[in-house]
């Protein structure tokens, strides 16, 4: 394998949103040997970029589910944003229906002022209505939402559509805990032909340009550095990784993947707190060094 591309939350990083030592010195380790290591997910490349600064890491970057690609240095390469009417559109009724939502621009991540107002009265209901929830993992999966760089807040989606602005808007969270809310969210964009849906958790979707994929813009990255997918490897843990999985020469699902992810993948690795992708790094590695001395 020449490449290999990975997933951030729940793949490589832990539970607690965190870059362990061992998946450092594995990447490292990796393009150290020329293997060139992919970071796909979708959170922002700022967000990634300030995760790897500490560590002193530099990779492709494939963001937002794919709308963005940056090289090592952080200089963008490729770009596909929403349309502005049609960004506009959705985002009129995720907030006309009450939704926690982010916006992901090249700037920020655009979040609105009561957002968090709203996830903290969700779980006020569930606790209320179910006693028995556990509000221990629901917290959780809220802190880590949140943990993310480079939030800025909004009163309403109407500020970055004013005639003097632009932002360029590459995807278009919304988060609920609420199971009939977020499905009621799903349907109204499920299908439709303009836009990609595709979900990372079990309390989220996103919405991105539809020529926007991991896969994609990992075909076209495949391309630019003349590495073929034949010779990439692939890992993840959810739903928005599945068009990555699938083009790979290689694809690897975490232990604590979805059962959908599990499925459609070559093989099954650790989990994400057992350092999976480290250990899946140091056998490439080593296979490689074996095919080498053949």
């Amino acid at each position: 394998m020449r490449m290999i591309a990975t997933d951030l939350d729940g793949t490589l990083l832990n539970s607690d949103s965190k870059l362990t030592n061992e998946s450092i010195a594995a990447i490292k380790k990796a393009q150290e040997k020329g293997i060139e290591v992919v970071i796909a997910t979708g959170r922002a490349s700022f967000d990634v970029q300030k995760i790897f600064q500490s560590a002193g890491l530099k990779t492709w970057i494939i963001s937002a589910n794919g709308a963005v690609i940056h090289d090592p240095e952080g200089s963008l390469y490729h770009n596909i944003p929403l349309e502005r009417k049609k960004a506009e559109g959705i985002l009129e009724w995720i907030e006309k229906e009450d939704y926690y939502y982010e916006v992901f621009s090249d700037q920020a991540i655009f979040t609105p002022n009561n957002g968090r107002e709203l996830i903290a009265i969700e779980l006020d209901r569930l606790r209320s209505a179910n006693p028995d929830v556990d509000l221990l993992r629901l917290e959780h999966a809220a802190k880590q939402q949140f943990s993310q760089h480079g939030f800025s807040f909004i009163r309403s989606y109407h500020e970055l559509f004013q005639p003097n602005r632009h932002v360029n808007i590459y995807n278009i969270l919304v988060f609920s805990f609420q199971k009939e809310k977020l499905e009621k969210g799903k349907q109204r964009f499920k299908g439709a032909e303009d836009v990609t849906l595709v979900t990372s958790s079990e309390h989220n979707f996103e919405l991105e340009h539809l020529q926007a994929s991991k896969g994609l813009a990992l075909e076209r990255l495949s391309q630019k550095l003349g590495i073929p997918l034949e010779e990439t490897a692939t890992v993840g843990d959810s739903l928005n990784d599945c068009s990555m999985l699938k083009i790979a020469g290689k694809s690897f699902a975490m232990g604590n993947a979805c059962k959908e992810i599990k499925e459609i993948a070559d093989d099954v690795i650790l989990t994400n707190d057992e350092n999976g992708v480290a250990h899946m790094i140091h056998q490439i590695i080593k296979q490689k060094q074996t095919l080498n001395l053949v």
